[in-house]
């Protein structure tokens, strides 16, 4: 589409946090001293079932930021913002101020496949996974794109 924000995205897929996290903390350790160019840390870490909102970690004034961004995904309906953003790979971030978003879904058959031999892609719904990229893009690209980075 040519599209371009204004800031750098920046996908990150570390490995290691079932063993306690050591891929995230390695990598906090090597970008913290750039932690005030960090306008949000997102995590995906319930599987990409249907998503039904982002939970969210930050102050009043970018809680009501993220409300706003998600109401442009009412057409799948996927708008809710809940309380606290959690995960072992943005602990490090959202314990420094960065606000932080996680990706909150359908978790029903999350444990028929997590940590089995079944988890595979195979498994996967592509309808399902297509909605919370949906919702990654969206959030993360108007984030990266606004005038001012979120308030903290």
């Amino acid at each position: 589409l040519g599209l371009r924000p204004k800031r750098t995205l920046r996908l990150v897929l570390w490995t290691a946090e079932e063993q306690g996290g050591v891929g995230a903390q390695q990598y906090y350790q090597f970008h913290k001293e750039n932690i005030s160019n960090f306008d949000i840390v997102m995590e995906s870490d319930e599987g990409t079932f249907r998503p039904s909102g982002l939970g969210f970690t930050g102050n009043a004034k970018a809680r009501d930021i993220v409300k706003e961004i998600m109401t442009l995904l009412q057409p799948i309906n996927v708008t809710d913002v809940y309380d606290n953003a959690d995960g072992t790979d943005i602990d490090y971030w959202m314990r420094d101020g960065v606000p932080g978003a996680s990706l909150r879904d359908d978790l029903s058959k999350y444990f028929w496949f997590h940590h089995s031999q079944g988890d595979t892609m195979t498994v996967q719904d592509p309808n399902q996974m297509n909605l919370c990229a949906a919702v990654w893009t969206v959030v993360s690209y108007v984030i990266a794109d606004m005038e001012e980075m979120l308030p903290r």
